[in-house]
């Protein structure tokens, strides 16, 4: 089960009190709910007020939506009406979805990854995360802005900035098989910095080889970060 609390928006101190706020109002709950009416396995990932709930059974997981709302409505939060949703997700999810003659399982977003039912190229279950294509193409937009207004910066000043743009971008979404992804976004980061350059004068040579040069020096490639789960968590 995906979903997203949401409660009044508050300052700069908002996450920080949303984090003690739902310590006691979702993450102690969940713990008593867990061992007083799961019947099968249960897990769940918060961040913030954004989380996602697991479930063995669907049982399991219809009495917890309904019991969620509940306990959330005590504490004058209600579940974000689009994002709450029920899915079946998981390992044999493929597989039972076409015995009943459905289609694949369902996508879900979650901490700016689509999460997907996959296969590893040797048949096993696994879970692809890739980049969200919409805050891609926002955080693309909002560069460009960013790019025209640093159209007085000289060239160097500028590929050490996009550099550590596209630095920080693998850092967080370098995750395995994601790798087509980061390619994306650093192609789209130079093709920015070619209009960018052309914007600056009518002389400006803003040549795609004359990019390249420059991405060459100052835009690294991109890479895997982080190994996949199983290596990290020791799962």
């Amino acid at each position: 089960m995906a979903r997203d609390g949401r409660g009044q928006q508050g300052g700069s101190l908002s996450p920080l009190l949303a984090n003690i706020y739902l310590h006691y109002a979702l993450d102690l709950w969940v713990q008593w709910w867990r061992k007083k009416h799961a019947q099968g396995d249960m897990i769940i990932v918060r961040y913030a007020d954004d989380f996602v709930v697991g479930f063995q059974h669907k049982l399991d997981a219809e009495r917890f939506h309904e019991a969620l709302k509940a306990r959330l409505a005590r504490f004058a939060l209600t579940l974000h009406p689009t994002k709450t949703r029920l899915i079946e997700f998981g390992r044999f999810a493929a597989r039972d979805r076409k015995r009943r003659g459905e289609e694949k399982p369902e996508r879900f977003d979650f901490l700016g990854f689509t999460h997907i039912c996959s296969q590893t190229r040797d048949g096993r279950f696994t879970i692809r995360r890739q980049t969200i294509a919409k805050r891609l193409r926002a955080k693309l937009r909002a560069l460009y802005v960013k790019l025209k207004r640093r159209r007085h910066w000289t060239i160097p000043e500028v590929g050490r900035w996009l550099g550590a743009v596209v630095r920080g971008h693998c850092q967080y979404y370098g995750v395995p098989g994601n790798f087509a992804l980061l390619k994306t976004f650093r192609q789209a980061v130079l093709r920015l910095w070619q209009l960018a350059i052309r914007c600056r004068s009518q002389r400006s040579r803003g040549t795609w080889s004359r990019v390249y040069r420059l991405a060459k020096r100052w835009i690294p490639y991109v890479h895997i970060t982080h190994p996949y789960p199983s290596a990290r968590l020791r799962v």
